[in-house]
């Protein structure tokens, strides 16, 4: 029998990625939801959810209500330790269901960079990421929620990545993204994200030259090893 996952997804095109093919070999059956759209189903149902990013804050619920539906949606499965990975905007979401802080940042941290591992993360699934510049998309941070381990961290941001046991983990960063020419998507649909930074699309790009192949590999490295570790 094939496993479900279901895929929260606030914009089209941040979606699972390079992370698809490997939920698919792992044998989950996709069940994607359109946060603000869709109805939330029973949080405790799929075998997996995966919350991905977005360009909205956690805290904007006065314009975005569906942030708040979504806090209280994960709640219950977190509670439950159900099977859970957030990426970004979707981790940001973990932590303050399970009552951590999130708030802004003095600047916005976007670009590739290497993760600097805690020693949990080095004995953790993200040990695949050590010296991989990432991506990293943000203008928020979590901190780290009780009885959660902090995994990793960036000169702009020390709370780059948490988990709460083996079945919860929330990624600040994008371990699913910056391949080219997929990319580029992410370059035209935040323009003025990037023209309001005074960030040059051009050198973003050129990056992702760089290092989105050698990402791909060890996110779905990662991904894959974090599934595995998942209780039968």
């Amino acid at each position: 029998m094939s496993k479900t996952a279901l895929i929260l997804r606030h914009l089209a095109f941040e979606d699972l990625g390079s992370f698809a093919p490997v939920l698919e070999e792992e044998g989950y059956r996709f069940i994607h939801v359109e946060a603000g759209i869709d109805v939330l189903p029973d949080p405790l149902a799929a075998d997996l959810v995966v919350v991905l990013g977005g360009p909205i804050g956690v805290n904007d619920d006065h314009a975005y209500p569906s942030m708040r539906t979504e806090r209280d949606w994960l709640a219950p499965r977190l509670a439950a330790r159900r099977p859970t990975l957030g990426i970004c905007l979707g981790a940001q979401l973990m932590a303050a269901a399970l009552g951590a802080r999130v708030a802004p940042m003095p600047l916005k941290e976007i670009g590739f960079s290497a993760l600097t591992l805690t020693a949990s993360g080095g004995n953790s699934p993200l040990s695949h990421l050590s010296d991989i510049p990432v991506l990293h998309w943000h203008g928020e941070a979590f901190d780290i929620p009780d009885g959660a381990n902090n995994l990793a961290g960036t000169a702009a941001c020390t709370t780059q990545a948490f988990a709460m046991g083996a079945n919860i983990l929330g990624l600040q960063f994008h371990p699913e993204a910056g391949e080219r020419p997929a990319f580029e998507r992410w370059l035209i649909g935040h323009s003025v994200e990037l023209a309001d930074a005074g960030i040059d699309p051009a050198g973003l790009r050129h990056d992702a030259e760089t290092h989105g192949r050698s990402l791909k590999r060890a996110g779905q490295s990662m991904l894959q090893a974090w599934l595995r570790d998942l209780p039968a």
